[in-house]
């Protein structure tokens, strides 16, 4: 297989990390979905990075410079003991005016952002549909993580040799093993249904944003995509709203996968039909609860 430039063999990096988190009840087993301090998505997504070297070092350019602007003498979230925005560029923890210029400098990357949409009531109900099933189902949040991380990649790995794929650390156990299988349960679907084998290499490894400037980038990726969902149905809306339409000619691929429609699971918004609070109005008919 050919370079994206055609001019020999080819490596795509990816980038993995969430927004939202993965919480469905308290150990009373009442539900937290939408309640303060739990958001009712969770997201999951990637960035393909042609230059991650190059991404880093303009984002260390970038915090360099703000650090060095004595308009942001003084403010909490970048002073170095605090390991903010000082150490790594983190959409919720970043001023407005940091925010600006981390956009400013990602829309200048050659990047293409992916991800894949839960909405957690929908989840509330496979579980509680599961426990009736057998009592002893348990639900955890790996089981969504990984089942996302298989959906994410599911046809994403048949057009290069290589693929590097860096998730961010999540915690200190070693998920490795589960990711692997994640992803080769992508591979084996894709296979099976489209006849195509996969024969690229793929390297899994971890690391942190302060180490890694296309976690930095994703990061704020997923916090746009996270902004229009939770506040899809709020006075915020079109505030809201801004940040991934301006983001929108990086995005390949937005999979919202709490829909059926076109007799396939989910919704899918793309450059052609970008993630806009029209284009989410559609009379499709849930699905069966699942995972």
């Amino acid at each position: 297989m050919l370079n994206r430039d055609e001019t020999g063999p080819s490596v795509i990096h990816y980038f993995v990390d969430e927004a939202g988190d993965a919480v469905l009840f308290n150990s009373n087993g009442h539900v937290l979905v939408g309640t303060e301090g739990c958001s009712r998505y969770f997201i999951l997504g990637k960035l393909d990075v042609d230059d991650p070297k190059g991404l880093a070092l303009a984002l260390d350019k970038l915090r360099s410079e703000l650090m060095a602007d004595a308009y942001f003498r003084g403010v909490p979230s970048m002073q170095p003991a605090k390991k903010k925005t000082a150490v790594a560029f983190h959409a919720k923890d970043d001023l407005p005016e940091v925010r600006r210029e981390v956009f400013k400098v990602l829309l200048a990357q050659n990047v293409r952002f992916y991800a894949v949409v839960r909405d957690k009531r929908d989840l509330v109900a496979y579980v509680r549909q599961q426990n009736e099933r057998d009592p002893k189902y348990h639900y955890h949040g790996n089981e969504l993580y990984d089942t996302l991380v298989s959906h994410l990649f599911r046809s994403r790995l048949y057009k290069a040799e290589e693929f590097r794929i860096c998730f961010s650390k999540r915690g200190a156990k070693d998920r490795t093993a589960a990711l692997k299988m994640a992803i080769g349960r992508a591979v084996t679907e894709f296979e099976r249904d489209f006849g195509v084998q996969n024969q690229a290499k793929i390297d899994i490894s971890f690391s942190t944003p302060a180490k890694r400037g296309g976690l930095q980038a994703v990061d704020y990726f997923l916090w746009a995509v996270q902004r229009f969902y939770e506040y899809e149905h709020t006075e915020k809306m079109e505030g809201e709203a801004r940040y991934i339409q301006m983001l929108w000619p990086l995005v390949s691929e937005v999979h919202d996968l709490d829909f059926f429609a076109e007799g396939r699971r989910g919704v899918f918004y793309t450059r052609e039909k970008p993630l806009t609070l029209e284009n989410r109005v559609m009379k499709s008919a849930k699905k069966k609860p699942r995972i």
